[in-house]
């Protein structure tokens, strides 16, 4: 019995110990939702088309997903993102078993010039490339399997920058 309440004391003090490193809310030391970002459109410098507003869409929901920062619409915003998309690329990544020049799948590459500045400062925050990747199946048609693959490419974009911005130790 001794040896029973010995590891269950002996589990009990691992566990809270464990954890005792793990934090809620942002890791930059501020609160959470105390600054406001206000995301500019993004300009599109690819030959793609479409590719800034599911960009920009898809960064102003995830900062509302992430509740590190608050998101501002009338340029009121205490930090600003700013970004210019520049370059998409698509990489072959599997051929049709049957007929080695059809590819069946392509890695596509999203990247962009992201700026995020403290708007009463000037001070530039963040300024660095970032690159967002995703799967294009190929189905009877390029151009819509890559149309239908734009949101994921834009989201796991967006996932980037905002774990820059909600990480930033500034």
């Amino acid at each position: 019995m001794k040896s029973v309440r010995l590891l269950f004391s002996l589990l009990l003090i691992a566990l809270i110990t464990g954890c005792a490193g793990y934090r809620l809310g942002p890791t930059n030391g501020s609160g959470l939702g105390e600054r406001s970002l206000q995301v500019i459109p993004f300009v599109n410098q690819t030959l793609e088309p479409r590719l800034s507003d599911a960009v920009t869409q898809q960064i102003r929901k995830q900062v509302q997903k992430d509740g590190t920062f608050r998101i501002a619409s009338h340029d009121d915003g205490d930090v600003v993102v700013s970004g210019v998309l520049v370059t998409y690329e698509r990489q072959e990544l599997s051929f049709s078993p049957r007929d080695i020049a059809t590819v069946q799948d392509y890695r596509v590459a999203l990247t962009a010039r992201v700026t995020a500045k403290d708007r009463s400062s000037g001070k530039v925050l963040l300024e660095q490339n970032v690159t967002g990747y995703t799967l294009v199946r190929v189905g009877k048609d390029l151009v819509s399997s890559e149309r239908q693959a734009l949101p994921l490419l834009a989201a796991d974009l967006a996932k980037t920058i905002t774990a820059l911005l909600a990480e930033g130790s500034w």
